[in-house]
């Protein structure tokens, strides 16, 4: 007789550890990075990696600028008892199930909720988790997104606080309209790509003589708009912006960012003093919170636009923003928010209001995984690129398996499987902070 042992289903896959990193890159001693609010960032990343009983491993991040990057890490600590364990079938079966349990813990939520450091932390993990389907998928997670029904898309969304602004039958109507068109937005995605802007010129540490040489290389490389950063200096932003235009002539456009560095009045003053040289945005010019005092600085301005988005902690206040015609451009970013599957929602929102999206990616990694929910949003939300770019940062993407691809100002699509987060392991512990050898040396 058969032992009842020989017919045993098999034990299902299961998540067996969350494993964070503290990792930073000395960004500060050339001043990349560097603007009004951030004279010396360290461009940092709390590094998740997820593993499954199976053998597999999904790859996330949280982006910092250096100091506190150890509270980040930290915090996704804190979330991986609600991981560990968990079927890795159930979890990629209900995404949002999975998101709402990190971002929803009784106690966990206290610290938010839904913003700063533990909602970051879930952005990490859920990217990670995400990561983790593409691989299993065998497809990068723009196309696995683009791929589901938009009855399965409309499920990822928690629309408990949207009802008011964006209903479950209005997001089903924007993606089955898009639906008939997808084959032939990815093929063209594959062919071309989408635009991409660059911030690489505009630090706000960089001399004059450098940010007229790279935007000058900027333009020769095909991008349309590059991005200088402001605020700190009225008289050093007027002698910046001519030079920058006076550099890339008439055509390109020169988008500005003061990173919050301003009150409303302060904003409206200052950028009428920029007019004359015909910026194209203003991004962050008051506090990131400041719902109401950013469509004040949008009437005054226009038809200047008002841009944010990198510091908006969830989907609410994106709703908000929306809803009170605080933004003409709306900058999502790929972990300040609870990860893919809470920007799903924010697309979402801002099709139904017909604000275009030029996703966040200054940062490490940012460019890495922000490119994905840009290309779902052409394939499958949006279905158009007019208005749409994407930020690009020249730095640190040789850290990465998959780094970003750039060809005449536009973003190849990755081919990889998965989100494009991991690092290669000798960068990770060449970085790790702060007993890595490139800190041990500088230490030294």
């Amino acid at each position: 007789m058969s032992s009842g042992s020989e017919h045993a289903a098999p034990s299902p896959e299961i998540i067996t550890a969350v494993e964070a990193a503290d990792v930073r890159f000395p960004t500060s001693l050339h001043l990349d990075g560097s603007d009004a609010m951030n004279p010396e960032p360290d461009y940092s990343a709390a590094y998740v990696t997820i593993r499954t009983s199976g053998g597999g491993a999904g790859y996330g991040l949280a982006f910092t600028v250096g100091r506190g990057n150890d509270v980040e890490v930290a915090a996704v600590r804190a979330l991986t008892p609600l991981v560990v364990g968990l079927p890795v079938e159930e979890v990629l079966a209900d995404p949002r199930a999975f998101s709402q349990r990190l971002t929803g813990d009784s106690q966990l939520r206290w610290l938010g909720p839904n913003k700063g450091v533990i909602h970051m932390a879930a952005a990490a993990v859920v990217n990670a988790v995400w990561d983790l389907h593409g691989r299993r998928a065998g497809k990068p997670v723009w196309q696995l997104l683009s791929e589901l029904s938009p009855e399965q898309l409309v499920d990822l969304v928690d629309f408990r606080y949207l009802h008011d602004a964006l209903t479950r039958d209005e997001a089903l109507e924007i993606l089955r309209r898009a639906e008939p068109g997808r084959a032939e937005r990815t093929a063209r995605l594959l062919a071309h790509g989408v635009p991409a802007y660059t911030t690489t010129p505009g630090w706000l540490g960089y001399s004059d003589e450098k940010l007229v040489r790279l935007a000058k290389e900027a333009v020769a490389e095909g991008f349309p708009q590059i991005k200088l950063k402001v605020g700190a200096d009225l008289a050093d932003d007027v002698r910046r912006l001519r030079l920058a235009r006076e550099a890339v002539g008439p055509d390109i456009r020169i988008a500005l960012d003061a990173n919050q560095a301003w009150g409303v009045q302060e904003a409206i003053l200052w950028m009428r003093q920029l007019a004359p040289y015909d910026p194209y945005w203003i991004e962050e010019p008051t506090s990131p919170d400041e719902i109401l005092g950013h469509a004040t600085i949008r009437r005054a301005i226009s038809p200047l636009k008002v841009a944010t988005g990198e510091h908006v902690h969830n989907q609410v206040m994106f709703k908000q923003m929306l809803q009170a015609g605080s933004l003409d451009v709306l900058q999502l970013d790929a972990s300040r928010t609870a990860g893919v599957t809470e920007n799903v929602a924010i697309l979402l929102l801002a099709a139904k209001y017909k604000v275009p999206v030029c996703p966040h990616a200054g940062g490490v990694g940012l460019c890495e995984m922000v490119q994905h929910l840009a290309m779902f949003d052409y394939v499958a939300v949006s279905g158009g690129t007019d208005g749409r770019v994407i930020e690009y940062v020249d730095h640190l993407h040789e850290h990465f398996t998959d780094p970003v691809r750039i060809r005449d100002g536009h973003y190849l699509a990755p081919t990889a499987p998965g989100l494009s987060a991991e690092m290669y392991p000798e960068s990770v512990a060449r970085h790790r902070y702060p007993d890595g050898p490139v800190w041990t040396g500088m230490a030294a």
